[in-house]
């Protein structure tokens, strides 16, 4: 029979995790009552509750929700929850009822009746569903994961590029923008999350480092170049001011004429002295010391003027920095790689 809901009780069960208004439910104004005993109710209810989600493998990443059934006022000992049907069934009715899931791929509802104790002997009843659902990454690897893939791809590439035509460094600096639009993008997808750093989050940082330390290395690399480039121009300069000027053609032939004039001085003096012991003679001796440092400070003096590192040095210095690098950087995001994927499938 049927009767108006007021006419019976009925108990006060609620979900926990509920948090949507009172307009989202259409409660029944009748209760069907059963020879067995059996009250009935209908509500309709369109339900939002709140889910505590891992995000840590996103978006690879398995969800569980839980929707808890329990009476706020009456005890365990007045009341007792049951499920309708078991296990199979539930799970059946779940998948024959839903129209639509989205990104989410329904895997099944876990049923379990627990009886919690706040203190003291009152213990209350409650039946709790756990929905398992699991995300469908496709969409997330192909706009997120391959596109910043392709990019590290792309900025090893950017090494055989030549330094000569300056394109590489704005290419590089292309590519971090690049990966910067693509992080501020995940920043609005993925909610704020204190416990742990996602496996993506990391994915992309680490990737954006890396991109970041090679346009680095470019700067540095530019610098030597141009700095070769410098020393090669001083280096004509120098060659032209010595075709033209006299004093800096024979710059380095001022040491050789001093030293030949100290021994001139030195064989004129001993051939004035021949009867003499000329190695007793200190006189003989400081004139020798005096001209020996004087050649050693000409050639001091001519190496400060006229030595210059050669054309090329900074350039075959940036070719093996430039190289080391490289070599580095590649087992370096290979091994970052393998890694990332580790933590992703396991």
């Amino acid at each position: 029979m049927t009767v108006p809901r007021e006419r019976v009780w009925i108990p006060d069960i609620g979900i926990q995790e509920d948090i949507s208004d009172t307009s989202s439910t259409i409660l029944s104004p009748y209760v069907q009552l059963h020879h067995n005993w059996l009250a009935q109710v209908i509500d309709q209810r369109r339900l939002t509750t709140s889910c505590k989600m891992d995000l840590y493998r996103f978006p690879l990443d398995t969800q569980s929700c839980s929707i808890t059934f329990k009476s706020m006022i009456h005890r365990a000992s007045e009341i007792k929850l049951r499920a309708f049907a078991s296990t199979t069934a539930v799970n059946h009715i779940a998948r024959e009822s839903m129209t639509t899931l989205d990104e989410w791929d329904f895997l099944g509802i876990a049923m379990t009746e627990e009886e919690l104790n706040y203190g003291g002997d009152e213990k209350w009843h409650q039946l709790i569903y756990k929905i398992t659902l699991r995300r469908r990454p496709l969409l997330y690897i192909i706009n997120l994961v391959v596109p910043i893939a392709f990019f590290l791809v792309l900025d090893l590439a950017s090494f055989f590029i030549s330094e000569a035509k300056g394109e590489k460094l704005g290419f590089k600096v292309t590519i971090l923008l690049s990966i910067s639009v693509l992080l501020l993008i995940l920043n609005d997808i993925l909610p704020s999350t204190a416990n742990n750093l996602p496996v993506i989050a990391i994915y992309c940082i680490v990737i954006f480092a890396l991109t970041g330390l090679s346009l680095l290395e470019t700067m540095l690399m530019s610098f030597l170049i141009d700095m070769d480039s410098r020393v090669d121009q001083d280096v004509q300069t120098s060659a032209k001011t010595c075709e033209e000027t006299q004093e800096e053609t024979e710059c380095r032939r001022e040491p050789q004429r001093d030293a030949e004039s100290s021994l001139e001085k030195v064989d004129t003096f001993n051939k004035k002295d021949l009867d003499g012991d000329w190695l007793n003679n200190p006189y003989l001796l400081q004139l020798i010391l005096k001209e020996v440092q004087n050649v050693r400070q000409e050639w001091f003096s001519v190496n400060v003027r006229c030595g210059k590192k050669k054309p090329g040095y900074w350039e075959k210095v940036a070719r093996r920095i430039d190289q080391a690098y490289f070599c580095l950087y590649l087992i370096t995001a290979i091994i970052f790689l393998l890694f990332i994927s580790f933590m992703w499938l396991h």
